[in-house]
Parts: structure tokens; C-alpha cells; sequence
């Protein structure tokens, strides 16, 4: 679908790089001709990626630690990047945390952690390359993992429901506020889509992910690489006048949770003859 060449002479910074998500779209950068900075808390995890990814692709790739919840150590990642490849022209908002329970049960510190990560890690990294492309006159691309449930909140993940709605809001703010500064700054809502990490926290058997898969109206989840295609068209010239926009990527789950009788699609050819016959009288 993409020339090889696409995301050539781009340098593309993606937090929680080394797995998951943000190592399918870091390979996929890699793979359209981008330098690509993977950055998380363990390093081996991501000298790992980048050994996997660089085998494939040939193209360079730079792991750097990385807590997100410290601006220091943003700003030390930026600048190493940049002393490596000479610029950062794009940031992928990716690093996050999430756990089911019963919001009662949470300790403090549990809404802390996530809302750290989630929340305060993409604030700051979107501050420090917001701050970088502004005072080099460099255009910059901003994109943000988000969920499906950052607009409606959702029961059981109530504080990366909080801090997804924060990201969602920070990201139509910026793009609002840094367009004109050459700055575009965009949102992805996945629905499910197994990662290792996230099925281990979020779906704890096979039956569990039955019910998800029955729940989105193709029968189907998700997976990397569709979710990596679209970071790299949102992170691409091609999408050069989309900005402030939150794209959803679910198979149809959220509109078809929204539809107050969407239930009915579990009926039978036999319940709806009978539920016919109830109506009309």
C-alpha cells in the first residue's frame, strides 16, 4: 500500500517502543525508510527490538531508556536523538499501563501510576518536542494512542480511563493551539487488539476474549499490523491537513456498544420470529 520510501530522512521518536504496539509501528517506520528512536524503561527489552527490527529492515534504530514520567529524561532522549540523526521529526505518544479492577479496590497510588504514565508521560514528551520543533522553526507530527473508551470512560478501568480522556483532550489542544507552527497532532482509539502485555492484564482466558470478539460487529479483533499501517499514513505527508483528529480503529465495536438495541444482532432467526409476533399485537 506504501512506496518504500515514505518515511525516508524522518526520525520518528515511539515511546514504549520495544513491544506490543509500539514495536509494530516502530518495525513498520523502519521498514517506509524512517530512523527510529524506541524508548522505554528497560533497555534490554528494547536492544532486543531493535535487534529484530534492524534485521529486517536494514534501516537504523536507537534504544534509550526512557521513564516517560520524567521531563528530565525526555529532554536527555531528544537530545541524544538528535546528536544520532540530526533531527526528530515525528513523536509516537505510545507508552502506557492498564489493569481491570473494581475502582473501590484501588490504592492511591495505583490511580498514580497510570495517570503518570498515561497522562503525564505523553504531556511531557508532547512539551519537550513541542518546545524543540518551535524553537527550530521544524514542522513535527504528534500521535497519540489513545482507547475507545477516552470519550464514553468505562467501568473496571476507570484510571486509564482518566488519563486516555486527558490525552484525547490534549491532543485536540495542541492541534488547535501548535497548527500553525507546522505542528500536527493526532489520535488513535484501537479497540482490541492482542498485544502479549495487554492480553496478560486485560483478558485473562479464552473465554474472555470470546465476549470481546462477539462485541465487535466483524466477528473479529484487530491486530499490529492494520493499526501500524494507519500511524504510518497519520505520520505521513499523506495526511498532511489532518489535525486535531482522533481516528478509530475497532472493527465497529464502539458505535456497535453506543446503539441502545444493538443487543438484538444475538437473536435468532426463530427469537425474532417470536419477538415479530409480540409487536403486532
Amino acid at each position: 500500500m506504501f512506496k518504500d520510501d515514505l518515511l525516508q530522512n524522518r526520525t520518528i521518536l515511539v515511546t514504549g517502543g520495544g513491544t506490543g504496539l509500539g514495536k509494530a509501528m516502530a518495525g513498520r517506520f523502519s521498514e517506509l525508510g524512517a530512523q527510529v528512536v524506541i524508548a522505554s524503561r528497560k533497555l534490554p527489552v528494547l536492544e532486543q527490538a531493535t535487534q529484530e527490527i534492524t534485521a529486517i529492515t536494514g534501516n537504523p534504530v536507537l534504544p534509550l531508556q526512557l521513564d516517560v514520567r520524567r521531563y528530565r529524561e525526555v529532554e536527555a532522549v531528544l537530545k541524544q536523538a538528535v546528536e544520532r540523526f540530526g533531527s526528530v521529526d515525528g513523536l509516537v505518544n505510545n507508552a502506557a499501563g492498564n489493569f481491570l479492577s473494581p475502582t473501590e479496590q484501588l490504592s492511591p497510588k495505583a490511580f498514580d501510576t497510570i495517570i503518570d504514565i498515561v497522562l503525564r508521560g505523553s504531556i511531557y514528551c508532547s512539551l519537550v518536542l513541542g518546545k524543540y520543533w518551535i524553537a527550530e522553526k521544524r514542522p513535527g507530527t504528534v500521535l497519540n494512542i489513545i482507547t475507545t473508551y477516552a470519550d464514553t470512560g468505562s467501568g473496571y478501568v476507570v484510571p486509564s480511563a482518566v488519563s486516555k480522556a486527558g490525552v484525547l483532550n490534549l491532543t485536540r489542544s495542541l492541534a488547535a493551539e501548535w497548527g500553525h507552527h507546522g505542528i500536527r497532532t493526532n489520535a488513535i482509539a484501537p479497540g482490541p487488539i492482542p498485544t502479549k502485555g495487554a492480553w496478560q492484564r486485560l483478558v485473562p482466558d479464552a473465554a474472555a476474549e470470546e465476549r470481546l470478539r462477539q462485541r465487535i460487529p466483524m466477528r473479529r479483533l484487530g491486530n499490529q499490523a492494520e493499526l501500524a499501517d494507519l500511524a504510518v499514513y497519520l505520520m505521513s505527508d499523506a495526511a498532511g491537513f489532518i489535525n486535531g483528529e482522533v481516528v478509530t480503529i475497532d472493527g465497529g465495536e464502539w458505535l456497535a456498544g453506543a446503539g441502545q438495541f444493538n443487543f438484538l444482532d444475538r437473536l435468532s432467526p426463530e427469537d425474532w420470529q417470536q419477538l415479530s409476533g409480540k409487536l403486532r399485537r
